[in-house]
C-alpha cells in the first residue's frame, strides 16, 4: 500500500472522531471538518517522505487539534481561552503524539457530532447529508450517486446545513433532559432513513444499494456502543441488523427483487441474524431496567426476529407478528402501519379479513402515491381469485413506483 493510499484509507476510517475532536475546540462543524482536510493534506505532503506513523490516527488527530488551536489563538486572546483549553494545548503542544488520544474523550466527542450532525433544526435531507458526510465520511459525489442527485446539490445541501447550524447557535453538546429523548429521536430517523434507501431504493434502476445499509448499520452499532442505556438504540441496531441478514437473498442474479416469499433462506446471514437477537435482547433488558415500554423499532426488530425464526415461508408465526403490529400502531399510528399489520392479518386469517382493511385506508391523502397500497391489493385480490381487478391494481402500482426493477416486477405479476 503507498504512502497516499494509506492516508485515504486511515482517513475514511478516522475522520468523523477527528471532526468530531476538532469541532470541541472550534465549536462549528463547518470549520472542524475544513481543518480535518488540513490535516488530511499535511499526512499526503509529509507521509510519502517520513513514512507512515506508527498510530495514523492519532497523528491526523493532533495535527488537526494543532490547526484548530492555531485558529482559535488568532480569533480570541490566548489568556481568555487557556484555561478552556489547557488539556488541548497539553496534547498537541509541540510534534503530534500517537499515544495522546483520549478514548473515553473521543466517544464524547463523536456522540456530540451525531447530534449535532442530525439537528431537528435541519431538513431531513439536510440532516442525512450532513451525517453521511461527517459521519459516514462518505464524498459528495457518494452521497450524490446513492441518492440518484448531483454531486453540486448535494454539496450545496451540506453548506446549506452548516449555515443553519451556524446561525442557529446550535451547540456541540449532548442534550439531556427532557429535550434528549426529543433529539434521539431525530438521530435514530436519520439512520433509519439512510438505512431504508439503501434496502428498497426508492427510485432508479438498483432495487438495493448495499452501501448505504453497510453505512447506516455502522453508524447504528456506533451509536448503541456509545448510548448503552438507551433501549431504542439497541432497538434500532437490532431492527437494521435482522434486515440486513437478508441482502443476499432480496436480488436474482439479474439484479431483479426476490419477494420474502421466493427467499432462499440458506442464503441469511446467520452472523447478522444472531447480532439482531442479541442486540434485541439488550433493547428488552434496557427497557425493563429503565422502567421503558418498548419503542417503536424494537418493536419492529421484535417482528424482523419473528421472520429470522421461520425457516421455511410457510412456518412464519403470521399471528404474532400481526399483535405486535397492533402494538405498534398504538405507539406511532400510520396508514403505513396499518397496511402492513393488513398483510400480517391476511396471512394470519385470509386475505378477506385483510382486504377490508385496506380498502379502508384507500381513503387516506398519505397513502394516495404509496405504490404499496394498490400493490398489497393486487395481492389480495390475486389471492381469492378475482384476477383482473388484482391485474389493474398491479399495473397501478406500476405506475406509481419510481424503482425501475420494482416496476419490472409488478408488470410480470400484471402479465401473469
Amino acid at each position: 500500500m503507498t504512502a497516499a493510499s494509506a492516508v485515504e484509507a486511515v482517513f475514511r476510517i478516522e475522520s468523523a472522531r477527528i471532526i468530531a475532536g476538532v469541532a470541541r475546540i472550534v465549536r462549528d462543524v463547518g470549520i472542524a471538518e475544513e481543518l480535518a482536510q488540513d490535516a488530511l493534506v499535511a499526512a499526503l505532503e509529509q507521509w510519502p517522505e517520513s513514512g507512515v506513523p506508527d498510530n495514523p490516527g492519532a497523528w491526523l488527530m493532533a495535527t488537526a487539534k494543532h490547526r484548530a488551536i492555531d485558529l482559535v489563538r488568532r480569533r480570541e486572546t490566548y489568556a481568555r481561552k487557556l484555561a478552556e483549553m489547557g488539556r488541548d494545548l497539553e496534547t498537541v503542544s509541540g510534534e503530534p503524539d500517537p499515544g495522546a488520544a483520549d478514548p473515553d474523550r473521543i466517544d464524547d466527542d463523536l456522540l456530540r457530532l451525531i447530534f449535532t450532525s442530525c439537528h431537528p433544526v435541519l431538513s431531513t435531507d439536510a440532516r442525512i447529508a450532513l451525517t453521511l458526510r461527517l459521519l459516514g465520511g462518505l464524498t459528495t459525489g457518494e452521497i450524490a450517486r446513492a441518492f440518484l442527485t448531483t454531486e453540486p446539490a448535494v454539496a450545496q445541501r451540506i453548506v446549506r446545513a452548516k449555515r443553519a447550524l451556524g446561525r442557529a447557535g446550535v451547540p456541540f453538546e449532548v442534550p439531556y433532559g427532557p429535550e434528549r429523548a426529543a433529539r434521539l429521536g431525530s438521530v435514530l430517523e436519520v439512520i433509519y432513513l439512510v438505512f431504508n434507501e439503501g434496502y428498497a431504493a426508492t427510485a432508479g434502476d438498483d432495487w438495493l444499494r448495499p452501501g448505504l445499509c453497510e453505512d447506516a448499520l455502522r453508524l447504528a452499532r456506533v451509536l448503541a456502543g456509545l448510548m448503552p442505556g438507551e433501549a431504542e438504540v439497541h432497538g434500532l441496531a437490532a431492527l437494521l441488523e435482522l434486515q440486513a441478514s437478508r441482502t443476499a437473498a432480496r436480488t436474482g442474479p439479474d439484479g431483479a427483487p426476490v419477494l420474502l416469499a421466493g427467499q432462499n433462506r440458506a442464503r441469511w446471514d446467520r452472523l447478522l441474524i444472531r447480532r439482531g437477537y442479541a442486540a434485541l435482547l439488550r433493547a428488552s433488558e434496557t427497557a425493563a431496567e429503565t422502567g421503558q415500554a418498548m419503542g417503536p423499532y424494537a418493536l419492529q426488530a421484535a417482528i424482523a426476529a419473528c421472520h429470522a425464526r421461520a425457516a421455511r415461508y410457510d412456518d412464519t408465526d403470521w399471528a404474532a407478528i400481526a399483535a405486535l403490529y397492533d402494538r405498534l400502531a398504538a405507539l406511532t399510528p400510520s396508514p403505513v402501519v396499518e397496511l402492513n399489520r393488513a398483510v400480517a392479518v391476511s396471512m394470519a386469517e385470509g386475505p378477506a379479513a385483510a382486504l377490508a382493511l385496506v380498502d379502508a385506508l384507500a381513503a387516506d391523502p398519505a397513502l394516495k402515491a404509496y405504490h404499496l397500497l394498490p400493490s398489497v391489493r393486487g395481492d389480495l385480490l390475486e389471492r381469492m381469485g378475482r384476477t383482473d381487478e388484482a391485474r389493474a391494481e398491479f399495473v397501478r402500482a406500476a405506475e406509481l413506483t419510481r424503482n425501475e426493477r420494482e416496476r419490472a416486477l409488478l408488470l410480470d405479476r400484471a402479465g401473469r
